[in-house]
This record gives C-alpha cells, structure tokens and sequence, in this order.
C-alpha cells in the first residue's frame, strides 16, 4: 500500500478521507444511539448489532473481489494451519466484550470512561508495536507516550482509570496483536468473529427485556417500536461503519489512516457530554497531555509521509 501520485492516487486520498471521517461519525452515532435507549438491556443492543451488521457484511464481502478473497485466504490458512482457530477464538471473545461494553457504557454513566480508553488506544497501540513487533519508536513518538504518561497519572491520581478505560485501552492491542500473528488483519475475519459470537448475540437478544419478538400488543407497544429501530439502525451502521473503515485502509497511506482515527475519541467525548457527562477543569490535565500525544503522533506520522 504506497501514498502513489498524482490525480488518481488524490482521488484515492479524497475517498480514504471521506470513509475515515465518516466510519468515525458512524461509530459516535451509534454511540449516541445506544445511550438514548433507556429501557434496553445492554446485552440485547449488543445481540442485535451483532446479528444486523454480520447480515450487512453478508451483504457486502460475498459480492466484491477483495471479500471473496479475503474469505478464501481466510479458510485456506484454517485448513492448512487448524492450531489458528485457538488465536480466532480469542480474538472473537476480545472483540465481543469490546461491541459489549460500546453498548453498555452510554447506558450506565460510564460513556466518558470508554471515551478516555479511546484516546489512549493508540499510545497503547504505539507500546505494542513496540513490545510485539520491534517497531522503532522515533523522538516524537517517545514524546508522546511520555505526554500521554503525564495524562495517565493525573487520572490515576485525581479519580482512578476505571475498569472500561483499561478494557479498552489496553483489550484491543491484544486483539490487534492477536489478529495479526494469525494472519486475520481483514475484514473477511471481522465477519467470521461474527459468526463465532452469533449464538452469544442470538441468546442475549431472547433473554433481554424485549425478547427475540419484542412486547408487540401490550401498553408500550409504541416505545417498543422505536427503540426497536433504533437497536436496528445501531447494528445496519455498524456493518456500514466497518465497510468504510476497511475502505479507508486501503485507500489512505498507513500513517494518515493512523491519524484519522483520532476523529473517533472526540466525537465520543462530545456524545458523553451530549449524554449528560461533566468535564471539569481538573479534565484539562488529563486531556491537555493525551491530546499534547495525539498531537506528536501527527506531527511524526506526517514527518513520515513519502
């Protein structure tokens, strides 16, 4: 994957932007959506997105080359190599707890902490690069996990560093990590993670407030409607939002997609406050050091930059 040149490899840019901006929007909207439905149980949206967006990437990767081919690749390497399906396994049990607690946490007070895990996701991110694959780590990255430090220790001192902050922050280098030793860095295997947690969503969907067919002819049928399209729209976008993120990837150089994806904590910080989220001063020696980091990777990530 090269920046290339000229009008096409622009072109190319534009699109790669365009999908990263707007997988990013998706995900805060899903977000927002999820903290909006009181009355849900957690496990039931968590059922529901991973029911739907499975069906919306089973719309999608049969029916384009790069799918099929990712899900061939996929299958070939199982049946040479069955001792994968243990790393897959994980994997699907790591992302599933992640999907979880992205529906859980807007609805119990705690959409600021998963917020927070989000900005120090690729400084964790830069440590297991570090650690697992001997990635060099310039000055300006060494900079910015020191910044990030200081962010770190003023939340630990002044309140803690609650449990989802760490879920997140330090649960999805392993999974990353995980899917890439096995070969599964795609969308083809998002989709059979899915597949994997099918019967956990199917389960946690039946066992819900609402049941698999709702609370159709009593009082509430109404609210139970909306929310209904609401849970449903949480998982179509979702399905939507990976496709996009894929995209982006493929279109953009590494080290702009990289920097994209700090559009994703913002716009979950702003839904927390949305959702009723206090930020006080003190939150400026936090966020001021992790933003100082977000700030040295883009400047390393654009030095970097053919």
């Amino acid at each position: 994957m090269g920046s290339g040149t000229g009008p096409a490899a622009g072109a190319g840019s534009g699109r790669g932007v365009a999908a990263s901006v707007t997988a990013s929007a998706l995900f805060a909207v899903i977000f927002l959506i999820a903290g909006s439905l009181p009355g849900w149980g957690s496990g039931e949206i968590f059922g529901w997105r991973v029911v739907l967006t499975l069906a919306t990437l089973a719309l999608v990767l049969p029916f384009v080359a790069w799918g099929r081919a990712e899900i061939r690749s996929m299958l070939l390497r199982v049946r040479r190599r069955p001792v994968l399906l243990l790393p897959g396994a994980c994997a699907a049990a790591i992302v599933g707890v992640q999907l979880w607690l992205f529906m859980w946490a807007p609805l119990n007070g705690m959409a600021l902490s998963v917020a927070f895990g989000y900005f120090l996701l690729p400084l964790t991110m830069v440590v297991s690069g570090r650690l697992f694959f001997r990635d060099r780590l310039s000055l300006l990255r060494k900079f910015a996990v020191a910044a990030a430090a200081v962010g770190v220790l003023h939340q630990s001192l002044s309140g803690g560093l609650a449990w989802p902050t760490l879920v997140v922050c330090l649960g999805y280098p392993v999974y990353f990590v995980l899917r890439r030793k096995a070969g599964f860095d795609h969308l083809g295997a998002f989709a059979a993670e899915l597949v994997v947690l099918l019967p956990v969503g199917v389960l946690a969907i039946a066992g819900g407030p609402h049941g698999l067919h709702g609370v159709s002819g009593l009082p509430g049928r109404s609210a139970w409607a909306s929310g209904l399209v609401a849970v449903w729209a949480i998982g179509v976008l979702g399905g939507v939002a990976m496709v996009l993120y894929l995209l982006a990837s493929k279109w953009l150089p590494l080290s702009l997609f990289g920097l994209l994806g700090y559009v994703e904590p913002v716009l979950l910080v702003g839904v927390s406050v949305l959702l009723g989220a206090a930020l006080g001063w003190s939150a400026l020696l936090t966020y001021g050091p992790i933003l100082a980091a977000l700030l040295f990777l883009a400047l390393d990530g654009r030095s970097s930059t053919p």
